[in-house]
């Protein structure tokens, strides 16, 4: 199947039409026309080879939501036209302990992202959702709930359970209190669902001019980290705090806002190590911890979440022909707060 998007040659020329075939529909197949799709920042990553060469052609793309055109013969958790998202992955072992335990994410014999993936069935690499369609396996299509915004709905696909999946893991409940470290793509998200979740929140941030916004979102309390005596009285008070910054900081200024076993989990991805005072973790008996998006089964958990909240992200639309600015605009971090492609632009590319 023909298909057209939008794809990087290399790591240093902007993004440009581009045609591929996507592979036939096979009996445990779904076959999606895409609607909209979010812009994350390891698009932009990826693309431009900053964690590593990528394999190009590149079409990137993994916060995508669509339409059911056709299911195969063994498909009968999705219909022709049902709404539906997919996310980070489009396949796994399915048979290492880790996929048995519903995280695919960390499947020992490796995930398939969505792109830039090798592509067991075309022999080529994954191509992601800057693109008119997408033919995924039915296990890793998800359920979007019919009252929320389509396009909103887009970044939840992997801001929204890259933030999710550790409140949940770590049990952040009603009248717990919970730090987000950033407000940006990710960190507006987290403030959402903690919020959603019941926590009295508490937003991180080095720029005066979020604290309107971090309010807004629904932040309960917003602190200027560069602040000392902002930040002395918060000392041994949090129950968790996600940690979004992707830039180089003090986690230990951070780690020492927990209170007795609380827990920092670090979404972010700073390009540099981080200098950990292991001090910070032993008095009080810490804990530092990672986490990488989530299961297919949490992350449709996730979404159930969001409409049964009617949580979504704060996007600014653009058509695809927009993506090379929006590129430049993401690295000054100059969007409120994520950018997603409005699909149906693709068609007025000749």
């Amino acid at each position: 199947m023909q298909t057209n998007a939008y794809a990087a040659q290399n790591a240093i020329t902007p993004l440009a039409p581009f045609s591929f075939e996507r592979r036939d529909l096979g009996n445990d197949d779904v076959q999606i026309e895409i609607l909209y799709c979010g812009v994350c920042h390891s698009d932009l990553h990826t693309v431009r080879g900053d964690w590593g060469p990528a394999t190009y052609p590149c079409v990137p793309g993994h916060e995508i939501v669509g339409r059911v055109l056709k299911v195969g013969k063994d498909v009968n958790k999705f219909k022709e036209g049902d709404t539906v998202g997919v996310g980070c992955m489009v396949d796994s072992c399915r048979t290492c302990a880790n996929c048995k335990d519903n995280l695919e994410q960390f499947c020992e014999k490796g995930v398939t992202f969505t792109y830039n993936s090798p592509d067991k069935h075309t022999g080529g690499t994954t191509y992601g959702g800057y693109s008119e369609n997408i033919v995924v396996d039915k296990e890793f299509v998800l359920k979007i709930p019919e009252n929320l915004d389509l396009a909103a709905t887009a970044p939840l696909l992997c801001a929204g359970i890259t933030t999710y999946s550790p409140l949940r893991y770590h049990n952040v409940t009603e009248g717990q209190k919970v730090g987000v470290v950033g407000l940006g793509g990710l960190g507006h998200m987290g403030v959402k669902l903690a919020k959603a979740l019941g926590a009295h929140v508490v937003v991180f941030t080095t720029s005066p001019s979020k604290v309107e916004d971090a309010l807004r979102l629904g932040a309960d309390e917003v602190v200027n980290s560069k602040n000392a005596d902002e930040m002395q009285k918060h000392l041994n008070s949090f129950h968790f705090i996600l940690d979004t910054v992707s830039a180089k900081h003090d986690i230990n200024a951070y780690l020492l806002m927990l209170r007795r076993d609380g827990n920092l989990t670090q979404v972010g991805v700073p390009p540099e190590p981080l200098l950990l005072s292991v001090g910070s973790l032993i008095f009080g008996r810490r804990s530092l911890s990672g986490s990488l998006i989530g299961g297919i089964k949490e992350t449709q958990e996730m979404l159930d979440f969001c409409g049964k909240h009617n949580v979504t992200a704060d996007i600014e639309l653009i058509p695809i022909q927009n993506i090379n600015e929006a590129y430049d605009r993401l690295v000054k971090s100059d969007v409120k707060y994520r950018f997603v492609i409005d699909m149906a632009s693709l068609k007025q590319t000749a």
